[in-house]
């Protein structure tokens, strides 16, 4: 199914054969009834300062009581958003509750605790489509906190982001969710129920940090990684990406440009005439996932390390380093990339990208069950 997004509104909402999607299954209908709405001029722009200041308490709030639940594992907590009476409404309500369980999934196979989450937020538009209905478009910085069962005491931490469309509906004295979807960094992992993870547990327990210096041209890239994620943590640039590039999210997904970026801002790598950007345009093995992989491989720039399912390859992963990269296959395709660019206490290995924008995430979350396979990749500086 193709369809047209403003692309002022949901970046990368429709990312073409890479990941994630939507986050509830609404069906054809229901998309072309968004994107009408998203589009037409019927709507009434409220967004003044007033009027977001009032809407961003709200959305926090929300936020605030789901993270809460994926770290009480109660998905209960969200129900107050909701009116489970309405179809579309029920199912953002389970979908929340999938992705929680999927988070769980992934803690006891990583055996590790969540401790607390904190989700920034930021209030693009709010539109007024009916009287007491609104449309409310943000961004959404999320960080997590967590440790292994072994070692309480030490704190690891990555930040996420997601972009959300959502309608509230004024209910008495309360809003109610009716609609939502937004990029969901969780969309191709949540059948991860069945993972034989005992193994996996007592080598990831087992394993320590290593003793890495970078390289100063790898520095140099993991600070142009972490700068124009998305969801820096330096404040002038939580949201946004380096304005020199376009953002090619809406044309098919900014992941490889990202990765591209990293190599030539901060790797110092030079462009010819196979892997290439000019005037807000580049070239397949520039922009696309599959022509990165396939050119950084066959150009000799990168080799590599292992290639295969997650309980196949995560031992070898302990090999990446900053600055190496990770290409996720799914359906025979490479569908996405992601840069190395630090570690956790145990040496796993996290990752940094766009689409769904990530700064020093495991490299396996969201994308770790049975129809992924990872390409493990050394870039040579």
């Amino acid at each position: 199914m193709k369809l047209k997004f403003n692309k002022l509104i949901l970046i990368s909402l429709l990312v073409f054969n890479l990941i994630p999607y939507f986050k509830v299954k609404a069906d054809k209908e229901d998309f072309d009834l968004y994107n009408e709405e998203i589009q037409s001029s019927s709507l009434i722009d409220t967004s003044s300062e007033e009027i977001k200041r009032e809407f961003k308490v709200l959305i926090e709030d929300l936020f605030t009581k789901r993270n809460t639940a994926i770290v009480s594992a109660d998905s209960e907590l969200l129900k107050e958003f909701y009116d489970l009476k309405i179809k579309v409404s029920l199912w953002a309500y389970e979908s929340e509750a999938k992705k929680t369980q999927y988070l769980i999934n992934w803690s006891e196979k990583q055996s590790v605790k969540f401790k607390d989450l904190k989700s920034i937020v930021r209030i693009r538009k709010v539109a007024e489509k009916e009287p007491g209905l609104y449309g409310i478009i943000c961004d959404v910085a999320t960080d997590f906190n967590y440790y292994y069962v072994d070692s309480p005491e030490t704190i690891n931490h990555f930040r996420l982001g997601t972009n959300h469309y959502l309608n509230l509906r004024k209910q008495d004295d309360r809003y109610i969710i009716t609609k939502e979807w937004y990029t969901d960094p969780f969309a191709d992992s949540l059948d991860l129920n069945n993972i034989k993870s005992d193994e996996i547990k007592s080598y990831i327990l087992s394993q320590t940090a290593p003793e890495y210096t970078p390289s100063e041209k790898i520095q140099k890239a993991i600070e142009y990684a972490h700068k124009y994620c998305g969801v820096s943590e330096d404040e002038e640039f939580t949201f946004k990406y380096n304005p020199g590039y376009k953002d090619h999210n809406p044309d098919g997904g900014d992941c490889a440009n990202f990765a591209s970026q990293i190599l030539f801002e901060g790797g110092g790598f030079k462009k010819n005439g196979t892997w290439n950007y000019a005037g807000k345009e580049g070239t397949k093995a520039w922009l696309n996932a599959q022509g990165f992989k396939n050119y950084m491989v066959s150009s000799g720039r990168a080799s590599y390390i292992a290639k295969g399912s997650y309980q196949n390859i995560y031992k070898a992963a302990f090999n990446l380093i900053p600055g190496d990269f990770v290409a996720y296959e799914k359906k025979g395709r490479i569908t996405h990339v992601s840069t190395v660019t630090g570690f956790d206490s145990k040496g796993y290995p996290l990752v940094t990208c766009h689409n769904t924008n990530r700064l020093l995430v495991p490299y396996d979350l969201g994308w770790s069950n049975d129809n992924i396979k990872f390409h493990l990749i050394h870039v040579h500086y």
